[in-house]
């Protein structure tokens, strides 16, 4: 394995293009090249991250400073859902943690017990990402003050992901990478063993590989047009099938939160940049017509629209295998999940991370392509569940849409996580699944699953105590968000003003 070929750029293609020449770059004789055409438009409605972006762009050396300037980004601390479990309603599922885990079991046994004793407080008042965020203020995690919330607070970011993508081509360029520009009109296949040998390009060129990574988009150039790894389909679970996405001047507000508002056949996602709102609606054809989402996009908008609305088509799901001989999909060629809660980028971030850990040494071994195929369908399925509980939990039925949800049977993972959670408010992350028991209980809370009791442990504080605890820890959140600094001054301070520094790419 000497010569890796990528095929296509995009926030995918760099992104593998700059991780593997970060991790195995230095090895001998190694050559990575990546072919892109300036032909070929990106789908781009990746601009909201979650935390494990930090940890990527850590380990690439970048400088956050640096990358926020270069990326027109802002900071997140976690997504609101306006609508969803009923019009009017709104919740947050925060980056981080809730209160404080008391006598060995988890904080929302003791939030479950002080409703009950007639405490309304919501589970929001108990998150420093909520309280911070919603009143437009961010601080970075301090890890080093242990008894603060801001010890365990989580963030990530909300950018431009063609400027990303760009910036991520300035690294992998310096660390050697091959930039090719050309569409690849076809294939030359080994009739041996039927790896791919090389793609050819309109020019004539013939890039040779031992590797190809297809970060081709949806058509998955190599992975379905070629090894034809097949397609799971679960468009049963997840309807929407078409977005439009169009970015608009800045108006509004400027939280530190991406936002999903529910419509009457899909939900509106809402980006906050320094020098745009990116938005768009990830709806149902079966429920509504595309123009008639367009319009609803539009009327739904904080400024004026900068570009006309992109229609975007896809099917929730993903290949069937996303490793097939020497092709390895990444991105929108392995699969397709709507960005509900913000997966898309780090779905290519543990595919690069997965494809690093079994990096192939002087052969193609069955076992590891089978486990980074089984490891890869594993976290789609947990990502489908994930996004399936916000149609699936709702008091909704106001259209048909929203009825359709509300009614269809759960995956088995999920209906089982919520058994647990409606029985005793139980919440378990299964084999270090992406989405953890926090993420689990702002959704199934948020949007009205109630538990029929809590942990047991949980009476050993006595009513009052309990009730004064729940307090003082709102207390001590409250407090700790009004010292929060507000994000536009933290942004200003690492040198992003207004106007912003960079358009829009």
């Amino acid at each position: 394995m000497r010569r890796i070929v990528i095929v296509g750029g995009g926030t995918a293609g760099w992104m593998a293009a700059a991780g593997i020449a970060r991790a195995v770059g230095e090895l001998p004789g190694l050559t990575i090249e990546l072919i892109e055409s300036d032909e070929i438009g990106t789908v781009g409605v990746g601009e909201a991250t979650i935390p494990q972006i930090v940890l990527f762009n850590q380990l690439l050396g970048i400088d956050e400073a640096d990358f926020v300037r270069a990326t027109n980004a802002t900071y997140k601390l976690g997504i609101e859902f306006v609508d969803w479990t009923r019009i009017g309603h709104r919740y947050v599922h925060p980056f981080g943690f809730y209160g404080l885990d008391m006598k060995g079991v988890e904080f929302h046994h003791f939030w479950l017990k002080g409703r009950g004793l007639g405490d309304p407080t919501p589970l929001d008042a108990y998150s420093l990402g909520v309280v911070g965020g919603m009143q437009g203020r961010f601080a970075h995690p301090r890890p080093d003050q242990p008894n603060s919330p801001l010890s365990k607070l989580g963030y990530a970011f909300q950018f431009d992901a063609a400027l990303y993508a760009r910036y991520l081509r300035g690294l992998a360029e310096r660390w050697g990478v091959r930039r090719t520009e050309g569409r690849i009109v076809d294939m030359a296949r080994n009739g041996d063993n039927g790896l791919v040998d090389a793609v050819v390009l309109q020019s004539g060129a013939r890039i040779a590989g031992d590797l190809f990574i297809d970060c081709s988009g949806f058509r998955g150039l190599l992975i379905e047009g070629v090894m034809q790894a097949g397609f799971e389909d679960w468009s049963a679970w997840l309807p929407c099938d078409r977005a439009f996405a169009v970015p608009c001047e800045l108006g509004g507000d400027r939280l530190p939160m991406t936002r999903a508002t529910a419509r009457p056949a899909g939900w509106q996602w809402r980006i906050p940049q320094q020098h745009r709102i990116g938005n768009g609606y990830v709806y149902s054809s079966a429920h509504v017509s595309d123009d008639e989402a367009a319009a609803t996009l539009l009327a739904n908008l904080d400024g004026a629209p900068l570009a006309d609305p992109k229609p975007l088509r896809f099917t929730a799901g993903h290949r069937k295998q996303a490793w097939v001989g020497n092709v390895v999909a990444l991105g929108l060629a392995g699969g397709f999940l709507e960005p509900l809660e913000s997966t898309s980028i780090h779905l290519v971030q543990s595919g690069i991370a997965r494809l690093m850990a079994l990096f192939p040494h002087r052969g193609l071994e069955p076992v590891e392509i089978a486990r980074f195929n089984a490891d890869s369908a594993r976290e789609y399925e947990d990502i489908r569940d994930f996004l399936v509980l916000h149609y699936n939990a709702t008091e909704r039925d106001d259209t048909p849409f929203w009825d359709y949800c509300r009614t269809l049977a759960p995956p088995p993972g999920l209906a089982d996580k919520l058994a647990m959670f409606r029985r005793n408010g139980r919440i378990f992350r299964e084999h270090e699944e992406l989405f953890t028991e926090t993420s689990w209980l702002s959704v199934m809370a948020g949007q009205g699953v109630e538990p029929a009791g809590y942990h047991p442990v949980a009476d050993l504080l006595s009513d009052d105590e309990t009730l004064h605890r729940l307090a003082h820890i709102r207390d001590v959140i409250a407090k700790t968000a009004a010292a929060m600094p507000h994000q536009a001054d933290y942004l200003r301070q690492i040198g992003c003003g207004e106007p912003p520094l960079r358009r829009a790419s």
